[in-house]
Order: C-alpha cells, then structure tokens, then sequence
C-alpha cells in the first residue's frame, strides 16, 4: 500500500503529541515537551516512513524509530540555539531564553537519551543495525558541530572544508533518516546505499539553500530575519567564496566588516551583499545547489523500486529545494 506524505505527517504528529512525559522532575520534562510540541517541518521522521513506504515495508514499525530521530534533531537545536546564543527557535523563546542555560544541556542531552530508547524499539534481527548507523550519525553530527565552532574563529576556511562540514552538521541526518527506513523495510544493501547518498546530496543541497535563503530570502516568508548570518560573520559558502574570490578592495572591505565590533546591522548587511552581488554569488550558490539537487535524484533513479513509488520522496525533494522558507 502506497501512503501520501500528508498521511505519514499526520501519523508523525499525532504520535508526536501523544509523547508522555510524566515523570520527575518536571523541571526537565517540561523543557522537552516544549521542544516537541513546536511541529516544525518533521522532514527525518517523513523521509524515514517515505523511505520504508518505497520498499513496502510496515509503517508501524518503523513509525518509533523515525519518532527517535525527530526526538534527536530537536535535541541538536536546543544545543544549538545555546552555543549560537539565539534568542528563538520557530517564532518561540529558545529553551536557554525561557528557561535557562543548565537546562538547556540538560533536557537537550535527555532528549539524546530518549532518542536511543526509540531506535532501541526495532526488531531484534535489526537492531544491531539500526544502533551501528544512528550511533555514527550521532557522532558525525556532534563532530561536524565542531568544526562549525571552529570555523568561527578562521578566516582561511576552504570550500571543501565547508562541504565537510555541512555533511555531517546537516546531511548524514537526513540520509540516516532515509537509510534507517530502507532497513526497517529490509532492502537490498545497494539500494539503501543509494538511498544514504540520495540524502547526503539533499542534505548538502538544502543546507547551501538555507545560506542562500538567509541572505537573498524574502523576510515574510523565511520566518527569521534576512543577513543573521552575515551579522554574525558565520563561515557559509558565501562569505567562503567571497573571500576567496573578491579582489583586494572588496577583500578589504570584507574583513573591516568582519572584524568591526561596533556596527549598524543594516549597514553590514547591505554592504556585504553588495559584494557577494559584484561577484555573481547568487547565481554560483544556485549552480552548486542544482548540482547536488541532481546528484540527489540520479541516486534515486538508480534504486531498484517501481517509479510511481518515487513519486512522494521526488516531491519532497522539489518542496525542499524550491521553500522559500
């Protein structure tokens, strides 16, 4: 039976909702209830349940384990949010912000808990698995988290460092995500390979359109404000590529503004847009995003699986590459 992806939200959610946390202190729970009752785009828990939907396998099983990974996303954004001092997270207090810093690690890392406890759930003929790959995951996550960190204090950041970077900050989720449903539905090895690298490349793809989005989106429809990333200096492929391809007078200009510590924040923004617009950055972002996007469908062409059971993965990926938001 083919599922729609409007089905599988709805499941995702209401499973979602229904999440007891009872127990004691509340203190900690509390915190974790928030997080998850935000909704957001729940993109890894759907590509879970698409992924094993695409081999017909059973939804129900694989229905916690997806739970598991939403769980642990939203346990990487409340660290997040912290280490980045931001002040929201989809139009609500960050955690650190309504309550505080300690519990911000704390109900963040008993998220991370939780999380194994779902992926623990899976049939025992699978769980050596299923632990292998999210337990990488984890680490690569943690890992590429790292190097974000360490980015910020570097101004010789290459591309291909930034390509690494972003793979496990943002992409091997995704493709974890996918992998985990392709197990759970018990297909071929080569065809949940493709279907890890179909996520790696739309990982990479939607984290080079989230950079895009901050500089050139439109304020109404990306629900935060436009050039956070510029004002914070944040090492994207923009400003990487700026620096490395602008000439001595913009260069100059760059690093003044990368280095001011008192500044207008609209000024900033639109001094250094105006560079990354001299220097075509626009058009070469949105070339390197197709080219992953493109990378990302030829995996998918390549699986083992009737077309019409590509169909609700193939229009995910359209509304990831073409969201405004």
């Amino acid at each position: 039976m083919l599922h729609s992806a409007e089905t599988l939200n709805k499941k995702i959610e209401e499973t979602i909702q229904n999440i007891s946390f009872d127990l004691k202190p509340a203190s900690l729970y509390e915190p974790m209830r928030y997080v998850l009752s935000h909704g957001g785009k729940r993109v890894r828990p759907l590509m879970t349940l698409l992924a094993t939907n695409l081999f017909s396998g059973s939804i129900e099983e694989s229905l916690k384990p997806a739970i598991g990974i939403e769980i642990f996303h939203n346990s990487t954004l409340v660290h997040d949010d912290l280490i980045d001092n931001s002040d929201m997270r989809r139009g609500k207090p960050a955690v650190h912000k309504k309550w505080d810093a300690n519990t911000a690690i704390l109900s963040g890392q008993a998220m991370q808990i939780e999380s194994f406890k779902y992926m623990a759930s899976v049939p025992s003929d699978l769980l050596p698995q299923v632990m292998e790959l999210f337990s990488t995951t984890a680490m690569e996550v943690c890992r590429g988290q790292q190097l974000d960190l360490d980015f910020e204090k570097r101004e010789d950041v290459s591309e291909s460092e930034y390509i690494e970077m972003i793979m496990l900050k943002t992409a091997v989720l995704l493709a974890c995500s996918l992998k985990l449903g392709a197990t759970m539905a018990r297909a071929q090895t080569r065809d949940a390979e493709l279907l890890y690298n179909y996520g790696i490349n739309m990982g990479l793809a939607f984290q080079l359109k989230d950079d895009l989005l901050d500089v050139y989106g439109n304020p109404e429809t990306f629900g935060k404000n436009i050039g956070g990333d510029i004002v914070s200096n944040k090492k994207t492929y923009l400003l990487i590529k700026a620096l490395k391809t602008s000439d001595k007078e913009q260069h100059a200009e760059l690093l003044k503004w990368i280095t001011a510590e008192k500044f207008d924040k609209e000024e900033k923004i639109e001094a250094v847009k105006n560079i990354y617009n001299a220097l075509n950055l626009k058009s070469i972002s949105e070339n390197l995003i197709e080219k992953y996007y493109l990378a990302a469908l030829d995996c998918l062409s390549s699986i083992n699986v009737a077309n019409e059971r590509k169909k609700e993965l193939i229009s995910l990926s359209e509304n990831l590459m073409y969201r405004e938001k």
